[in-house]
């Protein structure tokens, strides 16, 4: 028996570890709403050491994405209303593909690259984020000689996903509302 499970492709076996902690978590009765938001394979994040936005700035959020994003306080907000959805993995892609642009090493470059791919990109990924074959493409041939330039089209097309689909949601939602009080 445990002979086929190794056999198993390695990002079949994250992916179902991944499920078996989501089950888990769903499973559980939760003490307070805050229970529900439980991140999984991260790193502990760091609270955002910003003042809450003013009125304006906040109001500006429902037509503009990105001065959302261009907002730590906006993109936490943002960040935890697609966890309690259970829908993060569009806003943690557009983020590691902002911190690949930031790469100088050719070598680092390769490995964030193959890292971004196999987490985001490739099928059944653990994180896979929504994107029409004809992007998925052309991103696996940018990653060949992976460059500064190799996730833009796969970026922008999900910065569109979250502008045209995420965002109104957010709007509309709790998190924003209280913000907007």
């Amino acid at each position: 028996m445990c002979k086929g499970l190794a056999a198993l492709p390695h990002s079949c076996l994250e992916r179902a570890k991944e499920i078996k902690i989501k089950l888990g978590i769903l499973l559980q009765k939760p003490d307070s709403v805050g229970d529900l938001v439980i991140p999984y394979n991260e790193k502990p994040e760091k609270p955002a050491k910003t003042q809450k936005p003013s009125l304006d700035e906040s109001l500006q959020w429902r037509d503009s994405l990105d001065k959302l994003l261009q907002n730590n306080y906006g993109l936490a907000s943002f960040k935890s209303f697609l966890k309690s959805e259970f829908s993060e993995e569009n806003l943690e892609f557009w983020i590691a593909c902002e911190d690949y642009k930031k790469i100088k090493s050719p070598a680092k470059m390769a490995e964030k690259a193959k890292q971004i791919y196999e987490e985001f990109i490739q099928t059944e990924a653990p994180k896979e984020v929504n994107i029409d074959h004809f992007t998925k493409d052309i991103t696996m041939k940018n990653l060949v000689e992976p460059s500064l330039s190799s996730f833009d089209m796969a970026q922008k097309r999900i910065h569109a996903l979250m502008e045209k689909d995420s965002l109104p949601r957010f709007v509309r939602s709790e998190f924003y509302q209280e913000l907007i009080k």
